[in-house]
């Protein structure tokens, strides 16, 4: 695909399926995310060409019109979209993949300064929530979500939640509407509701003397924890 084709696709993209698009107008001049795309893509074709100055400039250019940082040796697959774009950077060895959407304030960052690949792997459909840091040579599997303002330093199995600081596996997204990233379970809830429950029913016991009560309970607060355990 050229690159002429590559940037068509990109507007094609936005236009096909954000419902907050009334006009091609609009289009051109309210998506800062869209222009990003744009400006990298450029840099990146002249990047692979073996120029270094030039494809740099801009990609200073695009970071100072959109305010996103996106590397132009990085890689970015076919209709991605960053949505709102404000604060996103992308660094040299990111590699994304398609249908991929990335909310804003993300920032997909390495941890050292050592040569190689030492940026995230997003692979094809993954939802990148507002605020979200993907840290390190660590991969996104295919259909993950990222929960706003997580920080991601390890590897994200195909189509799995991680939410959190640092951020934790949930559960298995199945066939759940991608854009969905509102919808995610609390971990700390879970462990907090269990504590509290248990130490309840601990209390009852000494009181009463009824250890039967416990017995009862034990069934409900085994679940609870069971929950908890495999969020983390």
């Amino acid at each position: 695909m050229t690159l002429f084709h590559r940037i068509k696709e990109d507007f094609l993209n936005i236009k096909r399926n954000d419902p907050a698009l009334h006009s091609t107008f609009e289009l051109l001049f309210n998506y800062p995310g869209l222009w990003a795309i744009f400006f990298y893509r450029i840099s990146n074709a002249l990047y692979k060409r073996g120029l270094r100055f030039i494809p740099r400039l801009i990609s200073a250019i695009g970071q100072f019109l959109t305010t996103v940082d996106i590397h132009p040796a990085a890689t970015i697959g076919h209709r991605v979209f960053i949505d709102h774009a404000v604060g996103v950077v992308i660094g040299e060895t990111a590699i994304i993949g398609n249908d991929v959407l990335i909310y804003q304030q993300v920032t997909l960052g390495g941890v050292s300064l050592s040569h190689g690949k030492r940026h995230p792997t997003i692979e094809d459909n993954v939802v990148i929530g507002t605020g979200a840091k993907v840290l390190g040579n660590i991969t996104i599997g295919k259909g993950a979500k990222i929960g706003a303002n997580s920080v991601v330093v390890k590897d994200v199995p195909p189509h799995a939640t991680a939410v959190g600081v640092p951020a934790r596996i949930i559960s298995n997204c199945g066939n759940q509407n991608k854009l969905r990233h509102d919808i995610l379970p609390d971990v700390n809830r879970e462990i907090f509701h269990y504590l509290i429950k248990r130490i309840a029913v601990l209390e009852e016991s000494v009181k009463t003397g009824n250890t039967e009560l416990m017995e009862k309970e034990d069934h409900e607060l085994t679940e609870i924890y069971a929950t908890f355990i495999k969020s983390m």
